[in-house]
């Protein structure tokens, strides 16, 4: 079984380069962020087209994220409890679905933008990864196979980013938000793509601007955290760096787990 995370950047903007990797790459779940569209934006067709199954939550041009599964989609829920919200009044944003595929419980991830330390998103972004990691320990806490996959907006190592002195001053490598990640190391979760794509220089994201795909200037920003049982299962991993290639391509690159049976 082959699981994979892929922030799109607009799936109305990508839907032909998302089918022609799903039909080269064989996934079998992909949790998709940033679909930037409403529900009835969504191109479910073309997925069922390929045999997908889609469940999709999203409200408005922004954010927006989707499972399809061709294993199985059951007890779909969209966001978590106690999520925070944002703006005024605070509002629960298209940010969080989760699904049962394949005896796995995925989950796609659109973590926050912290935007800048002093920034009022950078207290949003902490106390929703306060709240997920709460809900997610309690998800994998009966042994589960739990699958959190997404754009994380952190880089949680310096090895993670292309240049920390550019980044020193920036979101994204920030103490608290570091601490944020390995918060869920710690409650037992596992980073199950980086001990098959080890090393400085590995990354997931690159700005469109400034040349930074071809300077390398990158950051690893989207991961697949497994609950104990489910890392026990994981047989590789790889990022689809050729996937960031090319006209018309998401500034992100989709990243692949194999699971043994």
């Amino acid at each position: 079984m082959r699981i994979a995370t892929w922030n799109v950047n607009s799936i109305r903007s990508r839907i032909d380069r998302v089918e022609a990797w799903l039909a080269r790459s064989q996934v079998d779940v992909l949790a998709i962020q940033e679909s930037k569209a409403k529900d009835e934006q969504f191109p479910y067709d073309r997925f069922r087209a390929l045999g997908y199954q889609v469940a999709h939550h999203g409200v408005s041009q922004w954010n927006g994220v989707a499972i399809a599964s061709r294993v199985g989609l059951d007890d779909v829920q969209v966001g978590f409890d106690g999520a925070p919200g944002w703006g005024e009044p605070a509002t629960a944003e298209a940010r969080a679905i989760g699904a049962t595929c394949g005896g796995i419980r995925m989950w796609s991830l659109y973590v926050p933008n912290g935007r800048a330390l002093e920034d009022p998103h950078m207290a949003y972004k902490l106390s929703w990864l306060d709240r997920l990691r709460d809900q997610a320990t309690g998800w994998a806490a009966d042994g589960t196979p739990v699958a959190l996959c997404g754009d994380w907006n952190i880089a949680p190592t310096d090895d993670d980013v292309w240049s920390m002195e550019y980044y020193a001053d920036k979101s994204h490598v920030s103490p608290g938000e570091r601490a944020a990640f390995h918060a869920f190391l710690d409650a037992g979760f596992v980073d199950v793509v980086r001990p098959h794509t080890p090393g400085p220089g590995v990354y997931t994201y690159w700005d469109y601007q400034r040349l930074a795909f071809q300077k390398r200037r990158g950051m690893r920003i989207d991961f697949v955290l497994g609950s104990p049982s489910l890392a026990a299962r994981v047989a590789g991993a790889v990022i689809d760096r050729e996937e960031r290639k090319g006209t018309g391509a998401s500034d992100h690159a989709p990243v692949v787990v194999q699971l043994d049976a």
